[in-house]
Order: structure tokens, then sequence, then C-alpha cells
């Protein structure tokens, strides 16, 4: 990585792991660009950052429209010239088995899960191909790797996107670009709160359910994840292209863990 302050891309980063990776990479000195359809949180992940003194910017969009992906790679550029980092991390959910999907919850999850990530990926590639340098962090999941009942659909989008880190890893190694997944398991996100809350579930309670996930005892927290990221998008994985890091305390390791 050059001299030059970095600068990294954060898709779905106004909440949640998103947002966690946000905050760390302006902790670490990058500026950032944030990327989030909800211009509430959004705007309040910016200022988050600049009370703290980071660099940042904020892009409202969805990422299953390329346009929307295109301009917030120009964004980037317009303001800093530059993006060394790409975190492809927005994601949406479509719960229920395979016989209850129809073709809207298809062409939901898709267009964020699978084509949102191209997409992304996409916009910022020219440039780190002209940089000759950058690192994209794809955000899979731990149920990419085991299976399970009720979300058949969300979980093959995320086995999807492994197979296009393997394949965007290979087409622009030498381009000096690495490519690489975390795959989180069970993290207690803003997503989680908001949707238990709507359930009548408190935050204690959610977390309460939660004791004794995985080998550990525990659910994920956000900045756990983050770390993960940051740690594929630093140079101390500079050797590290194509390959996916399972962080989920343990959960997958386990007996019947699907």
């Amino acid at each position: 990585m050059s001299a030059a302050k970095p600068v990294a891309l954060i898709t779905g980063s106004g909440a949640g792991i998103g947002k966690a990776c946000a905050l760390r990479f302006a902790k670490e000195g990058y500026r950032v660009v944030i990327a989030d359809v909800s211009s509430n949180d959004g705007q309040a992940t910016r200022e988050q950052i600049r009370a703290s003194g980071g660099e940042v910017l904020f892009c409202q969009g969805n990422v299953a429209n390329e346009t929307d992906c295109q301009a917030f790679a120009r964004a980037a550029l317009d303001a800093w010239g530059r993006i060394d980092v790409l975190v492809a991390n927005a994601g949406a959910r479509v719960y229920g088995s395979l016989l209850d999907a129809t073709e809207d919850d298809w062409e939901k999850i898709l267009g964020v899960n699978l084509k949102g990530v191209a997409y992304s990926c996409k916009a910022v590639l020219p440039t780190m191909m002209q940089q000759k340098s950058g690192a994209i962090v794809i955000i899979s999941s731990a149920n990419a790797l085991v299976g399970r009942a009720d979300m058949p659909l969300y979980d093959a989008t995320k086995a999807a996107v492994l197979s296009l880190t393997r394949s965007l890893a290979v087409a622009h190694g030498k381009d000096g670009i690495r490519v690489n997944a975390i795959c989180p398991g069970f993290t207690i996100t803003d997503f989680h709160i908001r949707r238990a809350a709507e359930q009548g579930i408190s935050e204690q309670e959610l977390r309460a359910r939660a004791a004794g996930y995985g080998l550990l005892g525990r659910p994920a927290e956000p900045h756990q994840i983050a770390s993960a990221v940051y740690f594929m998008a630093s140079e101390d994985a500079s050797h590290i292209t194509g390959q996916y890091l399972i962080v989920d305390g343990g959960w997958s390791v386990q007996s019947g863990a699907g």
C-alpha cells in the first residue's frame, strides 16, 4: 500500500458488522466511504466517525443496483482519488423453506447477496487494477458451509460468493489484488436486536437465548468480525488470497451444527 492515506469502501456499513468495520478502518487511519440503503443508519455512522476525527463520506444506495455501486466508487475517487479496500458486506435475508420461496424472494436475495457483491467488486476493480494494489473482503457466512433447513436461499447466496471470491482471486492476483472472504457465525447485530424488539423480545433476552452458542458458549459481537475483516485487508495478510476465514466461535466444527 502506498504512503497516501488509504481508502476503504464498505457496503451495508450503516449498522451491524458493516458499521463495526467502518469504525475499525477509521480507527486504523483509513478514509471511509459508508454505503448503505438506510439514510438514518448511514448518517449516524458517518457522524460517529467524524466525531472521532475520521475522514468519511456517506453514500445512500442499494447494492442490487449496479448504478448505485458505480456511484459509491465514483464518490471515493472524486473525494480521495483511490480505493484500497472494498468490504462487500451488504446483505439481505429471506426466511423459510425452498417450497415457500417466491420469485420475489429469489429476486431480492440474489439481487443483494450475489449480484450486489459482484456489482460492488466490479465497481472498484478497474481502479485497483490501475493502482496495481487492493484488497477485497467479501462477507459470506458459516452457513455457506453447513446445511440447515430454514434459510436455503440465504445460505445458497452465501455459498455462491465464496465461489466468486476464488474466481476473482484467480483473475486478479497478477494485478496485485487480493480477494478473501469472512464467514461469520451468529453475531448479535442491530438487525437481530431490532427484529427481536419487533417480536417483543428484549436485547437482554435475545442474548440469554444465545448463551451456549458454539464452542466458546456465546455469539460474536460485530467488532470481533470487523477485526477479522481488517486482518484480511491488512498487510498482515499480504500473502493470503482466494481464502475464507470462519469466525464462528467453533460452531461449525461441532457435530450437528446445522
